[in-house]
């Protein structure tokens, strides 16, 4: 595919198939996979039947258009945005647009939804899609019409003839357009010819259903003849079960049966780390209501073998990391000159430590799955960002085949943030089901379950020394870094320092010495994807730093950093092949950010502004600054400017909720949210103990504003504004107070 595809002849048959739908109608399917007979023009095989599942899209006699969304929607708004590619080619009635959400099927290539990569991944093949479909309905129409093809136009769903002033609506014309060849070729419209991609106010497909409470979560599903379920976790990590008595659960009226959830693949020997899954060790209480299920839980009694992570604490994480950063990396990620000879014969050396905790994801719809196996088949209706992995490890975790698996994906998950990427809470599902045989059993978490077993933001401290030279520039600057790395959990070997210290060992301020080294850190805490992984604390200690840097050398930070932009030069961290480094666009978003701030301008008492910006997160360009006040020890934000270059965007009302959404979790994570460990357990349970942003902390205003070109279709909006948030508001605070915070949550020095 071009980078810059509109307008442009695309031939997409080999990925399109065309049917008659069940009750009249037309259904393309869309797959990743070439198919010959769509290749070849044909319609598809038992034309009439319900297809194998795939993206679809399904015109109905009704004049109702079906959509099939092949990623997950947890809040993104990824639904309405896939869904408007289809009706702007398609010249579709918004109104009569509905979205589905797709099942699990091998032939749409990965429908894992994360690093801000939907509309990437998918919106081509829908764009496509929608532009065959309206060339066949033309079609159609003109046969029916008895006129050329090139006399008609479309509108709002309709085929419209001026010369007579006819028209007929897609629903009529979409049974004999069905029986059509799928176009060779199709013209993509050119952005000045948009009517819904690029414009402001197009209504949510979800937002009416949420307000109404009508829409359907992971919690909400309800099978027939359904059971539920409440898992007794180890709170330790690593621990198994040694015993455990069920007679008082099972005395608990409602309670089916009492089961243990052993953290083993089949066939395995206990004590091992459970495979990718990485589920806990527990026992869970069966019941044909959740009150029953959990008080049967309350009553059990279970005897637990700590296993080896008991003694840990996240003091004992810090002294190691304190340590470590002391001395050289265990792993030299990458070196660039002599940054330790120059740092040696400096005569002055800036240094800082930067501090950072576990988070949690902290979702507000907690972990949930419904699991039935019957004749041989695990079915799972799972709230799931990556259902692919989701079959892949029950079949893995049960030893069975991946054909005996089916995952629906819920329509809605209240919030995801990387957390249910991970596979675990469908696989416990899964294991359930399976010892009940038969029943569909949904097994509920509570907040304390999902608050104490999270695959958390990583612990980390970041150690950056540098040595200025006589224009205030740095000449030579060592990154160490120690944390427990994500790829490293369950004992994992390898070199983790690439992934760990994206966002600051790729950094591309110019520094002709520099070098950034890693030391892992053993843990027993299980790590996850947060939102914008490792630059949520890589971006807070490098921008910092540059602050930093820019008052040693008494210039301004906004110029310090426009000064020091240039190239990519580092092998380790990588740069993107397919999107690279453009230090233009990186100095355009800076720019902007500061201009539509008022750099520079007066501002009120007691306030002052902070700016950053972030390595290209999620292939996207971000700057932010955030201006805030400090008042009887309290942060107060009012206000904050982003500016992003993602390259067109095509759902402006979307993409702004998207960065105002990272903003405000930024916001929350950077004045509160901490998770501690203790006896190798996490302390935190729950919403009390744990400090989410509580409303009205919000900021006062956000301000959002975009660099629009044709560089590339479109790059990630899910993630890029939560890593520049952080330094931002912390060199706001600098200014404001004189006292510089490097601990998050953020923390005045004295």
């Amino acid at each position: 595919m071009s980078r810059h595809e509109s307008g442009r002849g695309v031939s997409r048959r080999q990925f399109l198939v065309v049917s008659a739908a069940l009750g009249g109608g037309l259904l393309m399917q869309v797959s990743c996979k070439r198919n010959e007979n769509a290749a070849t023009g044909g319609n598809a095989p038992g034309a009439g039947g319900t297809p194998n599942p795939s993206i679809f899209v399904r015109i109905d006699p009704d004049d109702t258009i079906h959509v099939t969304i092949p990623k997950s929607e947890m809040g993104q708004g990824v639904r309405t945005a896939l869904a408007m590619f289809v009706a702007e080619e398609l010249d579709a009635d918004w109104s009569r647009m509905r979205a589905e959400a797709a099942s699990y099927d091998p032939a749409l290539g990965s429908q894992g939804t994360g690093g801000s990569g939907s509309v990437l991944d998918t919106h081509s093949r829908l764009r496509v899609a929608g532009a065959s479909m309206r060339l066949m309905l033309v079609a159609a129409a003109a046969k029916k019409l008895g006129v050329d093809a090139s006399e008609l136009t479309t509108k709002d769903s309709k085929v419209l003839h001026a010369a007579s002033s006819r028209s007929l609506s897609y629903g009529e014309l979409a049974a004999d357009a069905a029986a059509l060849a799928v176009p060779a070729n199709v013209t993509l419209r050119k952005p000045e010819e948009w009517k819904l991609l690029g414009t402001e106010g197009v209504r949510s497909l979800d937002v009416q259903d949420i307000i109404h409470g009508r829409a359907k979560y992971g919690l909400d599903v309800r099978r027939d003849g359904m059971l539920f379920a409440s898992v007794e976790r180890a709170h330790t990590f690593g621990a198994t079960v040694k015993s455990f008595d069920a007679t008082r659960a099972l005395a608990v009226p409602g309670v089916k049966q009492v089961i243990e959830v052993r953290r083993e693949k089949a066939g395995e020997p206990r004590d091992v780390f459970g495979g990718a899954a990485g589920i806990h060790s527990g026992v869970a209480v069966v019941a044909t209501n959740t009150w029953a299920a959990m008080q049967g839980r309350k009553a059990l009694t279970v005897q637990w073998d700590l296993g080896p992570h008991a003694q840990e604490t996240s003091a004992s994480y810090a002294a190691f990391m304190r340590d470590a950063v002391e001395k050289t990396g265990t792993e030299i990620v990458n070196k660039i000159g002599d940054p330790d000879g120059e740092l040696a014969k400096a005569t002055d050396v800036l240094k800082a430590d930067y501090e950072f905790p576990f988070l949690a994801h902290a979702t507000m719809e907690p972990q949930n799955c419904t699991a039935q196996f019957a004749n041989g088949t695990m079915e799972l209706w799972s709230p799931t960002q990556f259902p692919d992995w989701a079959t892949s490890a029950v079949a893995e975790h049960l030893a069975l085949d991946p054909k005996q698996v089916k995952v629906h994906v819920t329509p809605l998950m209240g919030g995801g943030f990387g957390r249910r990427i991970n596979p675990d809470f469908s696989v416990e599902a899964a294991v359930i089901a399976k010892e009940v045989n038969g029943a569909p059993v949904q097994v509920v978490w509570t907040r304390e379950d999902d608050m104490r077993h999270d695959f958390y933001r990583q612990c980390a401290i970041h150690r950056i020394e540098a040595a200025l030279g006589a224009d205030g520039h740095p000449v030579a600057m060592r990154h160490r870094l120690s944390s427990p790395a994500i790829d490293a959990s369950g004992g994992k070997a390898g070199k983790f320092g690439a992934g760990e210290s994206d966002g600051i060992g790729n950094h591309v301020y110019r520094v002709p010495h520099r070098s950034t080294e890693y030391t892992l850190l053993a843990s027993g805490v299980p790590r996850g994807w947060w939102r914008a992984v490792n630059t949520t604390h890589g971006t807070f200690a490098l921008e910092s730093f540059i602050d930093e840097m820019a008052a040693k050398a008494g210039k301004d930070p906004y110029e310090y950093r426009l000064a020091l932009i240039d190239k990519w030069v580092v092998d380790s961290p990588k740069d993107s092949t397919q999107f690279p480094f453009n230090p233009e666009r990186f100095r355009t978003v800076l720019t902007l950010a500061a201009e539509k701030a008022g750099w520079g301008q007066p501002l009120p008492p007691g306030h002052a502004v902070g700016i950053a910006q972030n390595v290209p997160d999620h292939l996207t360009y971000a700057a932010e600054v955030v201006e805030a006040s400090v008042v009887n020890g309290k942060i107060k934000v009012h206000r904050v400017v982003v500016a992003v270059d993602c390259g067109r965007v095509y759902n402006p009302d979307g993409a702004r909720a998207q960065l105002e959404g990272g903003i405000v979790q930024a916001l929350s994570a950077a004045l509160g949210e901490s998770i501690t460990i203790e006896d190798g357990g996490v302390v935190e349970g729950n919403f009390d103990t744990y400090k989410l942003l509580r409303i009205g902390g919000e900021p006062v205003k956000i301000e959002c504003h975009w660099v629009t070109n044709d560089a590339y279709p479109v790059t990630g909006l899910g993630e890029p504004s939560v890593p520049p948030f952080f330094p931002a508001l912390a060199n706001a605070i600098a200014k404001a107070t004189g006292r510089r915070p490097r601990s998050m949550p953020l923390q005045l020095s004295t």
